[in-house]
Order: structure tokens, then sequence, then C-alpha cells
């Protein structure tokens, strides 16, 4: 996970915006009359000032809400578009997966084939991997209160942490019965039953796979059931490998050996989700916004002096939120400003795709009490001073 500056930004990027030096960060330029004494690196002209007088501020911000509430429905859409689409998914990878489960344990009894029913347990547990998404999903979609105004849409999330969670704890289990049946107990595997087993687990794991894996690349909650699919397929495929050197040359260490490599392959293939889970739950910046290219973006817009006190979050999967403090230049008023601010949630929706936006539009800072969060600023006007 990539580390983060105190403006929220991933670390290694402080150069990319010394273009900033022209937008007016600087205490001395000319277009900052409003900021002399208010440094970027020293806030302390904003303590003490009471938050009642904000006259300066009346009517901005409910405008800066009303002009976007276009960007927030269509945001809506497409997130709820998106939902239908992998519940279809998921919805269909489950009737496979449980048909295949049930077919494996009938057979297992049927035949007394050990292999078989613990074939249908590794199903079970991409069953409940798939149910728990469902579930997720159902809960994320319940409608926001007032003690939750955002929703219940982080139950994703949790789900996608527990999915990862699971699949550490079943790679433990397969390294700790690969130690057990190489070094405490002989086993003898019956290769043929072994093979069809793996056989048909294989088919359906590649099926399933393909069903979720689209839906996947929008959703860490269907990425989630996606990777233990993923992990059941790469067991799949080393329960056939496995058979066929116990049949062909009754190898019999090549079962413990590739159950190694399968654990190695799930923790490995599932650290992604992980760091991604833990980037949300940490309010991180989403890593697809370039957050100094959006400062940048909105401090070329006319009347502009400068944007601060930013934060950019995911709420979920494809949900992204945004706001920030803008400093307009105290000759713009009423229509400018709405322009203004037109003119920035264009490019958050258009060219960033967030569409949760909120800005507060400042024309003074005497009555701004807040942390400004402008560590990138003081970064960037080291230099130039030295």
């Amino acid at each position: 996970m990539q580390g983060s500056s105190p403006s929220g930004r991933p670390e290694g990027q402080h150069d990319h915006h010394d273009e900033h030096d022209h937008h007016g960060h600087h205490g001395d330029d000319d277009s900052h009359d409003d900021h002399d004494g208010h440094g970027h690196g020293s806030h302390d002209d904003h303590e003490g000032h009471d938050h009642d007088s904000h006259d300066d501020h009346d009517g901005h911000d409910h405008s800066s809400h009303d002009d976007h509430e276009g960007h927030d429905h269509g945001g809506h859409d497409h997130a709820h578009e998106l939902r239908l689409t992998s519940r279809r998914s998921l919805l269909v990878a489950l009737t496979l997966i449980s048909t295949y489960m049930v077919a494996e344990v009938v057979g297992g009894v049927l035949s007394g084939s050990l292999a078989l029913i613990a074939d249908a347990g590794h199903m079970l547990t991409d069953a409940a991997a798939i149910v728990m998404a469902l579930v997720a999903m159902w809960i994320a979609e319940k409608e926001a209160s007032i003690e939750r105004t955002f929703g219940y849409q982080r139950a994703e999330v949790l789900a996608a942490l527990a999915n990862t969670f699971a699949l550490w704890l079943i790679a433990g289990w397969i390294l700790f019965e690969a130690y057990h049946r190489t070094f405490t107990e002989e086993v003898e595997i019956n290769g043929l039953p072994v093979l069809l087993v793996g056989m048909g687990g294989l088919i359906i794991n590649i099926i399933v796979a393909w069903i979720l894996h689209r839906s996947s690349q929008h959703s860490m909650n269907v990425e989630g059931a996606f990777q233990h699919v993923l992990a059941d397929l790469m067991g799949s495929v080393g329960v056939v490998i496995s058979a066929i050197f116990v049949m062909t040359l009754e190898w019999y260490v090549v079962d413990p050996i590739l159950s190694v490599l399968i654990a190695g392959l799930i923790v490995w293939s599932s650290r992604h989700l992980m760091a991604t889970v833990l980037q949300v739950l940490l309010e991180g910046v989403p890593r697809h916004i370039d957050v100094y290219s959006l400062c940048s973006d909105i401090e070329e817009v006319e009347g502009v002096t400068i944007i601060h006190d930013v934060h950019v979050w995911t709420i979920t999967s494809g949900s992204e939120a945004f706001t920030a403090h803008v400093l307009v230049d105290p000759t713009f008023s009423g229509p400018q400003i709405n322009k203004i601010l037109e003119r920035i949630q264009g490019i958050t929706h258009d060219k960033y795709g967030i569409d949760h936006v909120t800005i507060q539009v400042e024309q003074s800072v005497a009555n701004c009490r807040e942390d400004h969060h402008v560590g990138h600023l003081e970064f960037t006007s080291r230099p130039s001073a030295a």
C-alpha cells in the first residue's frame, strides 16, 4: 500500500506538484492580498475566529450541492447498474457451485470416496463466500439514515475483508495438512477418483471464475468471492497433477508439495485485495486519482485563487467522495461564483469520475478554523526559499 503525505497524497509524487508554483501558492503573490499573514505552512491566523461570522459564505455552500445533483444521480444509477450485474453473476456462480457440491457429496457417499467429500468441502467454502458477498450487497442497498448518512455501503468492504481473512485461514490449514501428511503419517491415494474429482472441479471453477471475473474488477466484494473460487481452481489443478503422478509413478509426495505451492499462491493472489480494503478503511486516496493534478486543474479555473483542506476517499467500490475549500477572488460574486462551481464539478466528475463532491467557497480566510491540510504547499515553497 502506498504511503501518503500530510495532504493525503501517496508519497513519491511531491515533485509533480511543483507546477503549482505559478498558481499562487506563495504568500507574496499579488493575487493573495487576502492571504497576508496567512502562510501555507502556518494557520495560526485561523485560531480563535468565531464560526458565527460567515457572511462571506452565504449562498455558496448550498449552490455547490444543488449544482451537483445531476452528477450524483448519474453516479448512483451507474453504481446501481454495476451492483445488479454483480448480483446476477454471484447468483449464477452460487447455483453452479452448489449443484456440483451436492453431486459430489452424493457421489462420495455412494462410492465411499473421501476425495469427493473433501472437494465438496472446498466447494462449500466457495458457496459461503458468495453468500457472504450477496448478503453484504443486500445490506449495502439499505437506505441512509440520520445515524448513518452514508448508509451501509461499507458492508461490502467488510465482506471483502472477511473473505480475505478466510482465504488466509484456508492457506494456513493447507500448510498444516501438508506437514501432517509428509512427516506424521503415511497416506495412500487412489489416483482415479481423485483425478475425476479434480477434473470436474476444475471445469466448474473455470466457468465460475469466468463469470465472476468481470464484476470483480468493479467490486472488491465480488473480488473476495472471486479469490475464493480462484483458490479452489488452483486446488483443482493441483489435484489433477497430483493424481497423474500418483497413477503413473506412485509419487505420493507430490500431493503435499503442490499443496504448499497452492497455499502460497492463495496468499499471494489475495494480497492486492487486502491492500485495497485497507486503503478504503483508512480513507486513503483512491489509487486512480492524482490529487496534485486534480488541485492543479481546479486552480486553473478563472477566479480560483487556491484550493485547500482537500480530502479524497472511497466510500465503497465505484463510489468516491471529494471535499475542499476553494478561495475565490473577492471581485467575483453571484453568477460568477456559480459558474466557478459548475466548472469545478465538471472537472471532478468528468475527468476524475468523482460523483460525491462538496465545495466550500471562501472569499476570505478570516473565519476559517479548519486544519487546512496544506503540507504539500509547504513542501513546494521550501526549494524556492532556499
